[in-house]
């Protein structure tokens, strides 16, 4: 049964305790997103060290370029995982599409523990390596629409986006648990260890994870939905055609991408991995304090999924997501700020009282823009820029006079800078210390020895409360996405319709947002430019999905056909 019954027969929509077999639903749906954010957070984490496994015959810039790459494949493939097991899904059922997912999905992660370096077998590691990624891109393509629409099917009614909202929990659960295996190993075993072998054992591990999840799934019964529309006859037979081919439901994809998806995906990886990144790579937080300052985010702000999946059910979907759309984009820039200022009060000042300036011939400086750091800059003007960005160092672009040289001061001293970026980044960060920045490992950057810490000081706390309120916002987007997209589309096309829109916005809008973000910085010399990645677009849905996207709380997803 999905949902209580009254004295009389009656439908109920009152609150019920879940049963033991919804428990089962969830815990088996839920597993599968376990594994996207354990195996996303493992490899973002350790790019470095695959890097200098698979790609050795590389120097270290090239070589870690190559491993983001890697990386990025996996996001690149996920909307056609999305049409793969989507149209099986909708063909052949939820449970048998998305026990298949997490199969592929699992084992890819396991092989890449065993996977021999490209020091032992030549070329074919890094090819084997790109080829998992692929595989495990995949496989999440399919799994996150499989686990939605098979909770939400069992869901009783008026309960779908509290049931739903589980889903979304585990994925941070999923962060919290590669992050907790991560740092174990590394202490257990030392940095060296860790470095030479130690790194695999977290991918290795995922197999206990695997079969767990595998044992479960192997009891689960198809979902109520779609056994009543099977034993109807009324399954689609075409289920991508019906799904993109037919205006009447195509402008629900594309209004359920631009509407309520793609400012969701920002937000949610603004408020978890973008605020990882500014941490590390522009405000110079080490890793150990980094990750722990985000755990303890994650940590306090986790409930949120539940409590604004269940808000959801009352007052519905549009209200929810599109609030914490609008609060995101108009709180980001000044939560950042304030994160510099907690976190480095020494860069935060540095920034207002140091003028930088690249004085060039504006035909001497061309676009930086350089998402996956791939590119060659042949001009002064241009590596400066770079360079400077990369430093965490603000500066301002002048204009100067055709054909005069160009030259970067820093209050007005000259500094020496050539076309070479390694040696421009190392003078540049000399002259500016020497200015009064701070540098690597600078005693004004708050930095932690335990895991508890944040949570004894003033100071701590108000680093980790500001993150919190970004978790927040991302509970707010993200807990009630998986209930409003299911609802959005009828049986017959759900899991197909639903998997594209949340593939091409998290995979794409969000997936890389990090590093289109950094690239903005570098662009204009502003630390916190990249931000307007995501207020745009934030702002961009709140407006498309006010105007354009229905409320759904309230359908009967087992009836619902236009």
């Amino acid at each position: 049964m999905t949902m209580a019954t009254d004295t009389v027969g009656r439908a109920s929509t009152q609150p019920r305790p879940m049963s033991k077999e919804e428990k089962k639903v969830i815990l088996a749906s839920s597993l599968g997103t376990v594994f996207e954010w354990y195996d996303f957070y493992l490899y973002g984490s350790l790019a470095v060290m695959i890097g200098a496994q698979f790609f050795s015959a590389f120097d270290p810039a090239t070589r870690n370029v190559f491993s983001l790459l890697a990386f990025a494949a996996g996001f690149l493939v996920r909307p056609f995982g999305a049409l793969v097991f989507g149209r099986l899904g909708d063909l052949v059922g939820r449970k048998y599409t998305f026990l298949i997912t997490i199969l592929i999905m699992g084992l890819s992660t396991f092989f890449v523990g065993l996977l021999p370096s490209y020091a032992t077998i030549g070329w074919i590691a890094p090819v084997i390596l790109i080829a998992l990624r692929m595989l495990q891109g995949l496989a999440l393509g399919g799994e996150y629409g499989g686990a939605a629409v098979y909770v939400a099917e069992h869901a009783p009614v008026g309960r779908r986006g509290f049931y739903t909202s589980w889903i979304q929990t585990t994925a941070t659960l999923g962060l919290l648990l590669s992050l907790v295996v991560i740092l174990s190993i590394r202490m257990a075993i030392g940095e060296a260890a860790f470095a030479e072998w130690g790194w695999r054992l977290p991918f290795l591990g995922s197999i206990f994870l695997l079969a767990i999840s595998v044992w479960i799934r192997m009891q689960m019964q198809e979902s109520p939905a779609f056994q009543k529309m099977k034993e109807e006859g009324t399954q689609s037979k075409a289920p991508l055609s019906e799904a993109f081919g037919q205006w009447k439901n195509l402008k629900i994809v594309l209004f359920a991408l631009l509407g309520l998806v793609a400012g969701q995906a920002v937000v949610w990886y603004t408020g978890q991995f973008y605020a990882l990144f500014f941490l590390q790579g522009i405000l110079k937080v080490d890793m150990f304090t980094a990750n722990v300052l985000i755990a303890w985010s994650l940590v306090f702000g986790t409930g949120g999924f539940i409590l604004f999946g269940s808000l959801s059910d009352r007052i519905g979907r549009k209200p929810v997501i599109l609030a914490g759309c609008l609060l995101a984009a108009l709180t980001f820039f000044p939560l950042f700020a304030q994160l510099t200022k907690s976190v480095s009060p020494q860069l935060d000042k540095a920034m207002s009282t140091i003028k930088v300036q690249v004085v060039a011939d504006p035909a001497q400086c061309g676009s930086v823009f350089d998402p996956v750091g791939i590119r060659t800059f042949t001009t002064t003007c241009d590596t400066a820029r770079v360079a400077l960005a990369r430093s965490a160092i603000t500066y301002e672009l002048v204009a100067a006079p055709a054909g005069e040289p160009t030259r970067v001061t820093i209050n007005g001293t000259p500094v020496e800078v050539g076309v070479a970026i390694p040696k421009a980044i190392t003078d540049l960060t000399a002259a500016s210390v020497a200015a009064g920045y701070p540098r690597v490992g600078d005693a004004s950057v708050y930095k932690i020895s335990n895991i508890f810490e944040p949570l004894l000081s003033v100071r701590g706390l108000l680093i980790v409360s500001i993150l919190t309120v970004m978790v927040l916002y991302v509970t707010m987007v993200y807990g009630p996405i998986a209930a409003a997209l299911v609802e959005l589309f009828p049986t017959r096309i759900r899991y197909t319709a639903m998997s594209l829109p949340y593939h091409i916005g998290n995979g794409w809008f969000g997936g890389f947002l990090p590093p289109t973000a950094f690239a903005m910085v570098a662009s204009t010399g502003d630390i916190y430019y990249g931000l307007w990645y995501p207020v745009v677009i934030a702002l961009g849905t709140f407006v498309i999905g006010l105007l354009f996207v229905p409320e759904t709380k309230d359908r009967d997803i087992t009836t619902y056909d236009h």
